[in-house]
């Protein structure tokens, strides 16, 4: 296919699914995209070799056509794209990789039953059992198993997504030593008791639905539901259905729709987030975030953090629970690197948050001298090397800005 027969097929500025086909109407290749226009395009691009490979170069080659399928969000088209590829098996969407390490989604056969990301390879179908060796376990039932998803990092995010609407339990949220801790951030539901792992398991058949890519009958049982809850006078379960139908209605994907722009671009955001704690002696203890993106100062998303769960000095538990409460928070787009303040201290705080997450970020340290001047930088090398320049800026931002919102704290409890 060359790009003038390209340009006749008028593709949206819209989320969906696309389809590569030849002469004879067979599907060559599936994907998704945030823009179908804008991503379809893309693979027209002079360096597309490079940032597709060989085997993408031959498929455009002997497409002749692009259908699509339009969706409403990018998380509906990375799931339609994941059952449409599951379907027809296109040649080009596993020519270059082995399809046993495509992801799955799995749903756990059990009481409360988990929702975990795996490889093809760990899942027997004939059985139904999945292997979870991070876990201890050798193998267990599985009732459900969707996918596969060709992009971890994309399913990863979509995940997060619905389990800030439906709160689920997966491999870290299921230890004993973790559910308090992963209820208190809203990320898991409430098993204690029979009423509870009742609507749990709801949530399970919901989070389903979405999974199938019924999202608008999803959306369309859910408003029966609200309906005869206001009309029973259940207000609370009410507005509580309603709460989760305006968020179906109003996804923010928007990590989704920043790492969909990066592949069909092929530029990459480096995204620093850098952590500082100030207070004195513990009172008014407050923690930020500030943010540098390819080595310039995005203002615009810097965060302040008033701490709770401490009311005398604790650097390390602070900024503990700043990075919790900032993780919880799928919305925004993951960092490339997590820069803190300090030492191992530090950095061994940062890791335990990531860690629980399950979250795979490189944190860096920037130990400073008794001017509070920069002394040594721990980390990653490589990073380091690259972007030391960009580390130190966000460094300097987020020490200036905690102290500009700790002086700003003292001034009011003053009044």
């Amino acid at each position: 296919m060359i790009r003038q027969e390209l340009d006749k097929l008028e593709l949206p500025a819209e989320p969906g699914v696309y389809f590569w086909k030849d002469s004879d109407g067979k599907i060559l290749y599936i994907g998704k995209a945030t823009s179908l226009r804008d991503r379809v395009r893309s693979y027209f691009a002079p360096d597309v070799i490079k940032t597709r490979g060989a085997h993408i170069v031959d498929m455009v080659f002997k497409a002749t056509t692009v259908t699509y399928e339009a969706t409403l969000t990018v998380l509906e088209a990375l799931i339609l794209e994941a059952n449409l590829i599951k379907k027809y098996k296109p040649y080009y969407n596993t020519k270059e990789k082995d399809d046993k390490s495509f992801n799955i989604v799995v749903i756990t056969k059990e009481d409360f039953p988990r929702i975990i990301l795996v490889r093809q390879k760990d899942i027997d179908g004939r059985t139904k059992t999945v292997t979870l060796p991070r876990l201890g376990l050798h193998q267990c039932k599985y009732d459900a198993a969707f996918g596969p998803f060709p992009n971890g990092p994309s399913i990863r995010e979509a995940l997060k997504i619905i389990r800030h609407i439906f709160p689920f339990r997966d491999r870290a949220s299921a230890q004993k030593d973790k559910e308090a801790f992963y209820r208190q951030i809203a990320l898991a539901p409430d098993v204690s008791n029979a009423e509870a792992g009742k609507k749990y398991r709801q949530n399970v058949g919901r989070i389903k639905c979405i999974l199938q890519g019924k999202m608008r009958s999803l959306i369309q049982g859910l408003k029966k539901e609200m309906a005869a809850a206001a009309k029973q006078e259940h207000f609370e379960e009410a507005n509580e259905l309603k709460q989760k139908i305006f968020a179906l209605e109003h996804i923010q994907d928007i990590s989704l729709i920043k790492r969909d722009l990066e592949r069909s671009s092929g530029e990459q955001v480096f995204r620093i987030e850098a952590y500082d704690i100030a207070h004195l002696s513990g009172k008014q203890m407050v923690g930020v975030m500030t943010v540098i993106e390819n080595s310039t100062s995005n203002k615009n998303e810097y965060r302040k953090f008033i701490i709770r769960g401490f009311d005398t000095a604790n650097d390390a538990g602070a900024l503990r629970e700043v990075l919790v409460r900032r993780l919880a928070h799928t919305e925004w787009p993951y960092p490339s690197v997590i820069v803190v303040d300090g030492n191992i201290i530090q950095t061994n705080a940062a890791a335990t948050v990531l860690k629980d997450l399950q979250l795979d970020i490189p944190v860096i340290a920037v130990t400073k001298d008794e001017r509070h001047r920069p002394k040594f930088i721990s980390g990653p090398q490589a990073i380091i090397e690259t972007h030391k320049f960009a580390i130190l800026l966000a460094n300097s931002e987020a020490h200036r800005f905690a102290l500009t919102f700790h002086k700003d704290r003292r001034k009011k409890a003053m009044l």
